[in-house]
Order: structure tokens, then C-alpha cells, then sequence
């Protein structure tokens, strides 16, 4: 099983933007929240290491994504389960690899979600997901010129694998994400002292 150590060195190999690295951290952090959440405490790093990796292709190869992911994993020697969680969240985009392991149904389901929620988030005066409800979540999500890259058909399709409301699923992320930046604020107040 690859180190989050290793993940993140591969990720960056390919990835140098902020904002892609930023979103492949809090994939990571919303994927293990969700793993303690649904009863997979024992697989949290797995997890993880999907959410890190998910976008490891998207750089580079934005018309391949998911394809080359798995190409590059693959010359890695990095566990068959894992290339296929992470091709899986481009499934009816680019590949037909269908998402089956509830891990897997996850990662569809919030990657493009913790975008739109990112997105929601940043218009608020305190720019935290700290404040943000799901109405107002809904509101957003509902006026299609708003974060128009978050595909909101993947999201829906995402609830529906994973046998939960929008709503639900909404309500989830947004406490996902919360625990990320509480964890995150952790960090920052630990390196200041």
C-alpha cells in the first residue's frame, strides 16, 4: 500500500497548481471523514489515498484524465484496487469504469462537489465552509452560471450510487469539509507555537 508520503510526492510530480493540489488535499481529507462516517475506519488511509490521488492525470492531461491516471499508477506498481477506485470517478466522462465499491461511489459523488461547496464557500464574508448551510448551498447549486465546471449531473448520479438525497449528500460534505479546515486551523495554530 502506497505511504501518504509517497501519494503526495507522486501527486506533485504531476500537479504544481495550488488550486489542483489544494483540491486533491481536501478530496483526500472529505474521502476519510467519509470512510470513519460509513463504517471503513480500517481502510481510512485507502481512502485517502484515492482522494489525493484522484486528479493525479488532470494536469498534464486533462483530455486523458483518468485514463493516464491509471498508466502512470500502473508503471508504479500501486495496488490494482486503488487505479480502479481513482478511474472509476470518470466514469460516463471518460472511461467506463464503473464505480462499485461504496469508497469508490463516494469519491464520484463529492469530488465535484467540494467544488461547487469550495466554490459557495469562498462567496461567504468569513470564505469558510463554517458558516455555509445547505439552502444557501442549494440556492448556488441551483443557478447554473455559478461554479458552471461542477457538473451537477455527476453529483446527482453520485447521491443516487450511493443510495442518499442531494441533500443528504450535501448536509455530509459540508460537515466533511468543515472537519477538514477545523483540522487544517489545528495544523496552522500547531506550526505557529
Amino acid at each position: 500500500m502506497i505511504t501518504r508520503d509517497e501519494a503526495w510526492e507522486l501527486l506533485t510530480e504531476y500537479n504544481k497548481e495550488p488550486f489542483h493540489l489544494q483540491h486533491a488535499k481536501t478530496v483526500e481529507g472529505v474521502m476519510r471523514w467519509y470512510a470513519k462516517q460509513l463504517g471503513y475506519e480500517d481502510e481510512i488511509d485507502f481512502w485517502g489515498s484515492a482522494g489525493l490521488l484522484h486528479d493525479l492525470d488532470f494536469e498534464q492531461y486533462p483530455e486523458e484524465h483518468c485514463i493516464k491516471a491509471q498508466e502512470i499508477m500502473r508503471s508504479r506498481g500501486l495496488d490494482e484496487r486503488l487505479i480502479h477506485a481513482v478511474a472509476s470517478h470518470g466514469y460516463g466522462l471518460t472511461v467506463d469504469i464503473k464505480p462499485e465499491h461504496p469508497m469508490e461511489k463516494v469519491l464520484y459523488a463529492v469530488d465535484e462537489l467540494t467544488g461547487l461547496i469550495g466554490a459557495a464557500a469562498l462567496m461567504r464574508p468569513s470564505k469558510s465552509v463554517s458558516d455555509l448551510e445547505v439552502k444557501s448551498l442549494k440556492k448556488k447549486y441551483k443557478s447554473k452560471n455559478f461554479a458552471a465546471g461542477c457538473s451537477r449531473e455527476v453529483i446527482e448520479r453520485g447521491a443516487e450510487m450511493m443510495g442518499i438525497s442531494l441533500d443528504d449528500l450535501m448536509e455530509q460534505t459540508i460537515l466533511a469539509m468543515r472537519s477538514c479546515e477545523e483540522a487544517s486551523a489545528s495544523m496552522d495554530e500547531m506550526h505557529r507555537s
